[in-house]
């Protein structure tokens, strides 16, 4: 039977990607034949290498034609951790001994052996640098080392051997006045790592399990910390030192500050907000950010802080009140041994008080406060019970407590308020009849003309004025300060209280320039150029006016405490002049001999006994 041509056709259809397969090998298998039988290239051995590198005189022109050596010591490249490989495993465009004439060999890249490393490091903040044209940056040299030198990690000669990681980061980051340029966050990062417990367990103690820089920063894959991807990102702290502090990290995600961190609330404390970062020492030690006595400050950074209580609705006013109790008083005093915050919440355990786990649950209260208490009795978790309570009555305390401190209150008002209303009344009294005496003394002494004590009265009142209102710009938050500061737009009388009195004084001292000399010209010179800032500052430099501000301020004090301390003691506290000297109302003294007490009569001489008489007799 024959077979059909359309069936011959499609048969030879089905066979044509074979035949073509088979077309292409067959040449491709005559140059593999051939490429068989050809001679292969011989290897170069290192020893072909070392016979001219091994030349201890071998040079070449550098940069500039400055002599470059290329010599290359063979004993210590066997022992570094390239010892084994061949030269041209990394010189792969070497492909003859002795090199053609002109040869530059092209640069060696660590990226063909170390692929990942590399890929890292070109993503990190230093391969950034160096793709950007950074010299400084730090290459793979800077920190292993040469590569014909270069030593496996684990040997304490390496530079990136644990003990010697400080030392190869300081080569560059020791240099502050290089550093500078580059505006990094810390100016002497190794010299307070040094000091730091990391620092000082690693160079006193020699311990190989101390943090260095890689363990916190990383080595090739080293980022900012405002990199998401950095270790040292606030979200990635506690990981980081959880390498080391697994324990501690565990406690810790599971506190308040762990849970918050978890859930991407920034301002929740990581390790280096409390610890700190380079700076980290012992808590044993008396600097310790968390010390006894420097706790209630490291906790103040947020729990005083007005927009994260706000923001958060924490429980306002923890620390004043700590402060201002038995606890933060005795602190305050010097004793470290008394309870701080992380006595009573605990450390990175800390949890809501309306947590049952929480140390300061009501539940367990007995307990904490009985660490330092014993015996103080479960009545405590039964009754009202609130540490941190600011003084005075509010809502949120016992009737009685609030009955108690409105009574002492009104008591202390009264009793201490009637106290200095005698005080007053008795001492004008004493000073009217004082002034009626020296007005009836005929040899009272005139101190002042009527003219001076008008002189004298307006100079009182505008020293006072100026005085009272520049104290009161200086210290804002002072107690005299406080009638300003309830005003609406107290600032604004207090500077226009200010200035008038200030260009009344320099009227006042123009008519007057003998009697005020070199504290008037002062206080008017430099007051006018506060005035008038603006156009001082289009004139001179803004140095004249920080000084013209500082001579003001310290010129104001010293008058001020002059008023206080001597002429207050020649008018008022001299007992010659006691209760006051009335010169400034009716312009007289008493006399000097007026105050003297009058000698005491002469004692009359005691009679001598008379004799006896002697008895007559009759």
């Amino acid at each position: 039977m024959s077979t059909p041509p359309a069936a011959i056709r499609k048969s030879a259809g089905a066979f044509l990607p074979i035949i073509v397969l088979v077309a292409a090998l067959i040449p491709a298998g005559a140059a593999l034949r051939g490429a068989a039988g050809a001679a292969p290239t011989p290897a170069i051995d290192n020893a072909d290498c070392f016979g001219c590198h091994g030349d201890a005189t071998l040079e070449k022109a550098g940069p500039g034609g400055k002599p470059r050596s290329l010599y290359e010591d063979q004993a210590v490249f066997e022992r570094s951790i390239h010892g084994k490989n061949l030269c041209t495993s990394c010189h792969v465009d070497i492909v003859e001994v002795p090199h053609p004439e002109g040869f530059r060999p092209k640069d060696v890249s660590c990226g063909q052996c170390h692929r990942v490393e590399t890929g890292i490091y070109l993503a990190s903040d230093h391969g950034l640098a160096v793709h950007q044209g950074v010299g400084e940056a730090a290459s793979c040299k800077d920190c292993h080392g040469a590569t014909h030198t270069l030593l496996d990690s684990r040997d304490p000669a390496s530079p990136v051997h644990r003990t010697n990681i400080t030392k190869t980061c300081a080569s560059c980051h020791a240099n502050a006045g290089e550093m500078e340029k580059f505006h990094l966050r810390q100016s002497n990062p190794v010299g307070s790592y040094e000091r730091s417990v990391h620092g000082r367990a690693l160079l006193e103690k020699q311990a190989l399990n101390a943090a260095v820089c890689t363990d916190c920063h990383g080595s090739h894959d080293l980022h900012k910390s405002t990199n998401t991807g950095s270790k040292l990102h606030w979200r990635n702290v506690p990981t980081t030192c959880g390498r080391c502090h697994e324990n501690v990290e565990r406690t810790y995600v599971h506190s308040v500050h762990g849970k918050a961190m978890t859930e991407g609330v920034r301002d929740a404390p990581v390790c280096t907000d409390c610890h700190g970062e380079h700076t980290i020492l012992a808590v044993n030690l008396p600097d310790s950010s968390v010390s006894p006595s420097h706790v209630p400050e490291t906790c103040a950074q947020c729990h005083a802080a007005r927009r994260i209580v706000t923001q958060y609705q924490l429980a306002p006013d923890v620390m004043s009140t700590y402060v201002e109790s038995f606890h933060g008083l005795a602190l305050k005093g010097g004793n470290p041994t008394v309870a701080n915050c992380s006595s009573c919440h605990g450390v990175h355990d800390i949890l809501p008080s309306s947590d049952p786990m929480s140390s300061v649950n009501p539940k367990d209260l007995p307990q904490t406060c009985g660490r330092c208490h014993p015996g103080i009795g479960t009545r405590l978790a039964a009754e009202f019970f609130k540490i941190h309570a600011p003084k005075g009555p509010r809502e949120d305390k016992p009737w009685v407590v609030n009955l108690v401190s409105v009574a002492y209150i009104v008591l202390i008002v009264v009793t201490i308020g009637g106290m200095w209303l005698f005080v007053v009344l008795d001492y004008w009294r004493k000073s009217r009849d004082h002034v009626r005496a020296v007005k009836a003394d005929p040899h009272a002494e005139e101190r002042l003309t009527p003219s001076m004590r008008r002189q004298h009265i307006v100079l009182t009142v505008l020293f006072a004025a100026l005085a009272y209102t520049g104290f009161v710009h200086t210290f804002p938050d002072a107690f005299f300060s406080w009638p300003f500061r309830v005003m609406p737009d107290g600032n604004a009388l207090r500077s226009a209280l200010h200035r008038i009195a200030g260009w009344a004084f320099v009227v006042f001292f123009a008519a007057h320039a003998a009697a005020l000399v070199w504290g008037s010209v002062v206080m008017i010179v430099t007051g006018i150029m506060r005035i008038y800032a603006e156009a001082m500052l289009r004139l001179w430099p803004k140095v004249w006016n920080d000084v013209a501000q500082a001579v003001h301020y310290y010129e104001a004090v010293l008058a001020t405490l002059a008023i206080l301390v001597w002429h207050a003691y020649w008018v008022v506290f001299d007992p010659a002049e006691y209760p006051m000297n009335p010169s400034w109302l009716i312009g007289t003294r008493a006399s000097q001999h007026a105050h003297l007490p009058d000698p005491a009569p002469a004692a009359a001489a005691p009679e001598e006994p008379k004799a006896a008489e002697p008895l007559i007799e009759s």
